[in-house]
C-alpha cells in the first residue's frame, strides 16, 4: 500500500529542495528522518514535515494496523517548481530591478515494504 504526501506554495527554490531530497530518495523511512534531523539546510526541515505526513496518512489508510517506520520506504519524492512573486527593487539611476522570490512544490509517495 502506498501514500502521497504533497506540501504546495513552499517559499523555498526547486533547485535548493531537489539538492536535499536526492539525498533520502528511495530509503527507509526511518533512515531518511535520521538523515534530515542532523542536516543544516533549510529544506531538510519541510522534506521531514512531508515525510511525516505521508507517513501518517498511510496509517489512515490502513486502519487498526501498526506502521513501523522500518517497514516504511520513500518510494518517489520530487520537487516541481510553483508560480514565481516579481517584486521590482529601485536600482541605481532610476531603475527597477525586479527580484524572484520562487515557489516549489514537493511531492513524496511511501510505501509499505511488507
Amino acid at each position: 500500500m502506498q501514500a502521497v504526501a504533497k506540501a504546495k506554495y513552499v517559499r523555498m527554490s526547486s533547485i535548493k529542495i531537489g539538492r536535499v531530497l536526492s539525498l533520502v530518495r528511495g530509503k527507509i523511512v526511518e533512515q531518511a528522518l535520521d538523515h534530515l534531523h542532523y542536516m543544516r539546510k533549510d529544506a531538510a526541515q519541510t522534506i521531514r514535515k512531508t515525510i511525516l505526513s505521508a507517513v501518517a496518512n498511510l496509517g489512515n489508510l490502513e486502519e487498526g494496523q501498526r506502521i513501523d517506520h522500518h517497514e516504511i520506504k520513500i518510494k518517489e519524492a520530487f520537487v516541481t517548481e510553483g508560480p514565481t512573486l516579481k517584486r521590482f527593487r529601485p536600482m541605481s539611476m532610476g531603475r527597477a530591478g525586479q527580484i524572484r522570490k520562487r515557489t516549489s512544490h514537493l511531492i513524496i509517495i511511501v510505501e509499505d515494504t511488507k
